[in-house]
């Protein structure tokens, strides 16, 4: 195995987490009573946390991917608005376009005809290298806000498997 191929795998490993990072087990059996309690002294809920965690994600494969790439505003396009609420559904199709959006990156990362630390043919000054840190990043600052208001909030169950309390 080649220096390169160990740099793809192990940074395709940090986008999905679960190793120094909880990743996306920090969403495991969340119970959809709570999906849109607002966290305590935050402007959002655990479901504008994932939301977010989804739009910031693919605005970065855009901007990787997209000649046309039209950058978004902040803050409003990157957050839900306050009062908007998830269904069961909504929740579940967050949730999927989260991890469809890993499995893009994760591709990117393990095509060896990219060159991951060359700049982006769009945008002059990025590489692929930066954009696919920059989401792993994200996540795992999010993910990690998530599991810790999760567990300040009791919302693990016992039979998760994350939970902390003795």
């Amino acid at each position: 195995m080649t220096a390169s191929d160990v740099f793809r795998k192990e940074l395709a490993a940090l986008l999905k987490g679960n190793h120094a990072h909880m990743g996306f087990k920090a969403v495991d059996n969340f119970p959809a009573l709570h999906f849109n309690t607002l966290i305590p002294n935050m402007p959002y809920t655990f479901w504008h946390l994932l939301e977010h965690i989804r739009r910031t994600q693919r605005d970065i494969i855009d901007f990787i991917i997209r000649p046309d790439y039209q950058e978004m505003r902040w803050p409003q396009d990157y957050w839900p608005a306050v009062d908007e609420q998830a269904t069961v559904e909504i929740w579940h199709t967050t949730v999927i376009a989260i991890q469809t959006d890993l499995n893009t990156l994760e591709a990117m990362v393990e095509d060896e005809k990219i060159d991951l630390a060359a700049e982006l043919p769009y945008a002059p000054g990025y590489t692929y290298l930066r954009e696919v840190l920059l989401v792993a990043d994200h996540n795992a600052y999010h993910l990690g806000e998530f599991a810790i208001v999760r567990g300040i909030l009791g919302l693990w169950n016992q039979d998760d498997g994350n939970n902390y309390e003795k």
